[in-house]
């Protein structure tokens, strides 16, 4: 059985690299009659010679670029990418055979753009009929690969269901090897290996094609064996690492120095967008001080004639990876000291002023942040900074509390807007805080600041555990 099936395999890839062929044969004289209005071969030699030696590198070049490997599990704009790219190298060194031979002067610029495009369509448009083809007979039970997941945590049945529901990729889950504890997500259908000493017996007596290891990266001991009890496995295997489990922020596989590695803690806000999120957070800030000055000037006024002391209250917080700053806030409260302790604000507060009161709750106080903004300090939007006490108590508390730190804080943010803001007089408030937080890091668009922006101006304001 394996050997039929690598038989058809390479019938397959033979095929598909004489379809190929015929394609970029095919483009070439469609883009001729498109640009010359004449056959190619009454265009200037050099077009023909650039034609057939094209097509004779693609049919060498093209399976070492991986265009042939196989199409399950992979994505479609992936191989759309791989193929848009590996032709363009194909023709990249077509053109410069005809510079070597002193003809490129001869080349029309516009047929090889033609024929770039077409091809490319072509190619395209093949793979479409047969990947098609090939989902109907993989929905109809044909062409199947059979497979065992050794592990059912999280990205196990991640894995399953996948298979299951995503059935034109062809992939049937024979058996799977799970602990006491995971075997609980299995139905009465689904195989189980007991053991992962039993696996090489279940492989021997029934037909298995891949293995895929889904246990959690802390059970190197049982990776070690697997290793020894798979040496003699003539079948793919593969590995997904669990890194779901580990309540992360990422799971972004990288090639790190010339190894694989997965970056775990990396905001989606990093490289190019999170330039472009700085750029938006410096030209807002910008124009919200210019506008509200106004604002500023009137809150100022009453804030000194409601107490003495300054209009301003700072206060350190952390800031992007644990640097502290100083956080500006209009000030609300009557000066006083906290002798090393934070006290929250609560409802009816005596250290609250009037005019503190109706800042507070109406989010005013916090305007002041846009100038944390400009400086680089914060940005418009991202979870919002606690007091230091705050975090040293909750980071021990909740388990991916300081993963909030990997961004800048925010003047808003997901949570607020979801009515999690103001007093956290109980640990499971913040943690829905937490929660939304992380939601938001590792989700962010510039979008979802966009409507978040909008959100706050017109909601966001105002919520009941303000005060």
């Amino acid at each position: 059985m394996q050997g039929l099936i690598c038989r058809n395999s390479t019938q397959l890839e033979f095929t598909m690299r004489l379809m190929d062929m015929t394609a970029l044969i095919m483009a070439g004289q469609l883009a001729g009659l498109l640009h010359f209005h004449t056959p190619l071969i009454n265009a200037a030699p050099v077009h023909t010679i650039l034609l057939y030696f094209c097509c004779a590198l693609a049919f060498l070049l093209f399976p070492q670029l991986g265009i042939y490997t196989s199409w399950r599990g992979r994505s479609v704009l992936a191989m759309f990418m791989q193929l848009v790219a590996s032709w363009g190298v194909v023709l990249l060194i077509g053109v410069v055979f005809s510079f070597m031979i002193h003809h490129v002067g001869a080349l029309s610029r516009l047929w090889i753009l033609y024929w770039y495009l077409l091809t490319i369509l072509f190619l395209v448009c093949s793979r479409a009929i047969v990947h098609s083809i090939l989902r109907y007979i993989r929905r109809k039970g044909l062409n199947k690969k059979h497979v065992i997941i050794v592990g059912y945590g999280p990205v196990g049945r991640e894995m399953h269901r996948r298979a299951l529901q995503q059935n034109w990729f062809g992939y049937e889950v024979k058996a799977v090897h799970a602990d006491a504890e995971d075997a609980m997500y299995l139905d009465d259908t689904m195989m189980r290996i007991e053991s992962l000493g039993a696996i090489s017996d279940f492989m021997a007596s029934n037909q298995v094609d891949e293995i895929w290891i889904t246990l959690p990266m802390c059970a190197s001991a049982q990776l070690r064996q697997l290793q020894y009890l798979l040496r003699n496995a003539l079948v793919d295997i593969r590995w997904m690492p669990d890194t779901l489990s580990m309540q992360m922020l990422s799971s972004r596989m990288i090639d790190f120095l010339g190894f694989p590695a997965v970056d775990l803690n990396q905001p989606v806000s990093n490289g190019m967008s999170g330039i472009v999120k700085n750029l938006f957070d410096k030209i807002f800030a910008l124009i919200t001080l210019v506008l509200l000055a106004p604002l500023f000037a009137v809150i100022a006024v009453c804030i000194k004639s409601s107490s003495p002391g300054p209009v301003f209250f700072t206060q350190p917080r952390l800031g992007l990876n644990g640097k502290k700053f100083n956080v500006y806030k209009f000030r609300s409260m009557k000066v006083h000291q906290e002798h090393g302790t934070v006290t929250q604000a609560t409802q009816n507060d005596p250290r609250l002023t009037k005019i503190g009161q109706f800042i507070r709750r109406t989010s005013l106080d916090e305007l002041p942040q846009f100038i944390n903004v400009l400086k680089g300090e914060m940005s418009v939007v991202g979870p919002r900074p606690h007091a230091l006490q705050h975090n040293e108590m909750y980071k021990d508390l909740l388990e991916v509390y300081m993963l909030r730190h990997r961004v800048k804080p925010g003047i808003t943010g997901w949570a607020q807007i979801h009515g999690y803001r103001g007093e956290t007089d109980t640990v499971d408030k913040m943690a829905k805080r937490v929660q939304f937080d992380l939601h938001y890091i590792q989700n962010w668009s510039l979008w979802m600041d966009v409507r978040i922006i909008i959100w706050t101006a017109f909601k966001g304001w105002t919520g009941k555990n303000a005060y």
